[in-house]
């Protein structure tokens, strides 16, 4: 089953307000046991950016569909040429105080899991174990005709080989790792195949009109089951995939925070709305908490 493509919402303009005071987050953790949702608003101060916020690629940029992907070798040639170039930004970002906070939560044990949206592998490089990629991940690629899954590392090697001097100047990088790129730039980009098979290789992402995998939407529903709240950080809901959990949260009666400085599609499910940048916000709840925060050691200086 396909979901068709949700890329923008409205805000109404009778959403509750936002507020600047992080307390009730840090009470929500005080109490344990909370579920951390997170989007692409939580990578944006890694030089990442996100969809829907301020400067938001989606001014700019429609995302890559699940359809256009297999159906049209064009829009693969376009879309591979774009996201090597984006992955080598992708493999230069580094967690943000917002990450290292979230993982800094999960070792003192005041979290029960951690849903993220994003695909950039930055929760795990700031050290949060058992993180559920809702979405999947921009590190591993997967073949749509014999299922194998290969490193994105190696991929990168292949298509560097196979289209040398391939280094155009992006006019900007978007969440999906996709770079802004012309068709003169695109140019004769040269795609290249699975080695098991032959078949069409895809990065194991969920594309935009593309459904997250059942068993890892039951995963999630568990989850929530089993936590006493839900802390989103860093995501609009715009989308379903995200925004079933906020909802499921709020039917059975746990208290839903949401930290995000924009109005989101969830807030009339939340208790409260945090509307502070996330870095500042996490580290001045955890400073609250007692809960140290570490640094991450870069692995190019390691």
């Amino acid at each position: 089953m396909r979901m068709r493509p949700t890329l923008s919402w409205t805000p109404d303009a009778d959403l509750p307000p936002g507020t600047t005071d992080p307390a009730p987050v840090a009470e929500a953790l005080r109490a344990g046991r909370v579920l951390v949702l997170s989007g692409a608003g939580m990578s944006t101060e890694s030089g990442i950016p996100d969809y829907r916020g301020e400067g938001g690629s989606l001014s700019r940029h429609t995302p890559m569909t699940y359809q256009d992907f297999t159906g049209s070798p064009q829009a693969r040639r376009r879309y591979w040429a774009r996201s090597h170039l984006g992955w080598r930004t992708f493999g230069r970002a580094r967690p943000n105080a917002g990450h290292r906070s979230v993982a800094a939560f999960g070792r003192d044990g005041l979290l029960t899991g951690l849903i993220t949206q994003n695909v950039d592998g930055l929760h795990q490089a700031a050290g949060s174990e058992d993180a559920v990629e809702l979405h999947g991940s921009l590190s591993r690629v997967v073949c749509l005709s014999c299922g194998a899954l290969s490193r994105r590392r190696e991929l990168a090697l292949r298509l560097e080989e196979a289209n040398a001097g391939f280094s155009p100047v992006a006019a900007g990088i978007n969440p999906d790792g996709d770079a802004d790129l012309s068709d003169e730039q695109v140019g004769d980009f040269r795609v290249v195949p699975c080695t098991v098979c032959g078949g069409v290789l895809k990065p194991d992402v969920v594309f935009f009109g593309e459904a997250v995998p059942p068993q890892r939407v039951e995963h999630c529903r568990a989850l929530v089951r089993e936590a006493a709240s839900l802390l989103v950080l860093g995501s609009s809901l715009t989308v379903m995939s995200g925004l079933r959990f906020v909802r499921q949260a709020a039917r059975e009666g746990k208290p839903v925070l949401i930290v995000n400085r924009d109005p989101t599609r969830g807030d009339r499910e939340a208790v409260t709305r945090v509307a502070l940048p996330l870095g500042a916000a996490l580290t001045t709840v955890a400073d609250r908490l007692g809960v140290p925060v570490q640094d991450v050691q870069d692995p190019a200086t390691a």
